[in-house]
């Protein structure tokens, strides 16, 4: 068999995808490894009508919707490469199965690389987070810290000013502010710490100090750490897909990449805030494009 379309990954985006293709009586292959970045969050925000849902609650309800579809087949099997046919794609999964496809959507998503600091783990998800949209309301007030590494910190700095105004932001030895950029926080009353961070230090999953290679130590009640984003599949590369100065799938507006067929949505294309409602958003438009790029090939 042949599938209209073949989507790897099973997240916001790609089940949104599937249910616009569901629904417009294409065949797809819906494919998921059933590892979903967000499995450690407690709860997914910013969603109109699913404010609040767990990751796990959201993926049972949009699977439940999209299978009613009978023309929606869902593997849950790990591709392992991705080529190119003379009219469509073929995806190996790690059991040697192959799948084709006329088109393919990639929503495969992204991983975060998080400074290297002892004891982040246990704390992130509970009282350490990465996006101020999904989790900044639950820690407002509070005494926070904001850690990165990235030349984009003065941005995020400013943005969680707006949730706590009792706050320290931690450049962990890297220096990616200037001097400008400093004055300003600082007339704002906000701390900066420019020192090497030794710790998270707190029990619970509920952070309570950050400790500094030099021994400083400062209460806090929560924070942020800001990652560094890369793809967390090399299908794309694989491909020969070009990407954006960020790190992103180089897609046009309708998540179309230079290859004929292969389209690419959610936070493999444009590496922005993580949020359920702008990846679904994205999975349903482009879901659009391909249905109606099927018909018209139909019709040629």
């Amino acid at each position: 068999m042949v599938y209209d379309c073949a989507i790897i990954g099973g997240g916001p985006a790609g089940l949104n995808a599937a249910l616009v293709l569901g629904r417009a009586r294409r065949s797809i292959a819906l494919i998921d490894n059933n590892r979903p970045r967000n499995a450690v969050t407690h709860a997914s925000h910013g969603f109109i009508t699913r404010d609040g849902i767990t990751p796990s609650e959201f993926r049972r309800i949009a699977y439940e919707e999209v299978l009613r579809y009978p023309s929606v087949d869902h593997l849950q099997t790990e591709i392992v490469s991705v080529r190119k046919l003379e009219s469509g794609f073929e995806l190996l999964d790690s059991s040697d199965v192959r799948v084709q496809a006329r088109k393919l959507i990639l929503a495969t998503g992204v991983k975060e690389i998080f400074p290297d600091i002892e004891g982040f783990y246990p704390l992130y998800g509970k009282s350490l987070f990465n996006c101020p949209y999904c989790d900044g309301w639950e820690l407002r007030d509070q005494p926070l810290v904001v850690v990165s590494e990235l030349p984009t910190f003065f941005h995020s700095a400013k943005l969680l000013f707006n949730w706590s105004k009792d706050l320290v932001v931690c450049t962990n030895g890297r220096a990616p502010l200037t001097d400008e950029q400093k004055k300003q926080l600082q007339a704002k009353g906000i701390v900066v710490m420019e020192q090497r961070i030794a710790a998270f230090v707190g029990q619970n999953g509920r952070l309570e100090h950050v400790r500094f290679a030099d021994g400083t130590e400062i209460p806090r009640a929560g924070g942020f750490v800001i990652p560094r984003f890369v793809q967390s599949v090399p299908f794309a590369e694989q491909l020969g897909c070009e990407t954006t100065p960020i790190g992103g799938i180089a897609t046009d507006e309708w998540g179309q990449t230079h290859i004929p067929g292969l389209f690419v949505i959610g936070d493999a294309a444009y590496i922005g805030p993580s949020q359920l409602v702008l990846a679904a958003a994205s999975g349903s438009r482009v879901a659009m494009r391909i249905n109606t790029d099927l018909s018209d090939e139909e019709f040629e």
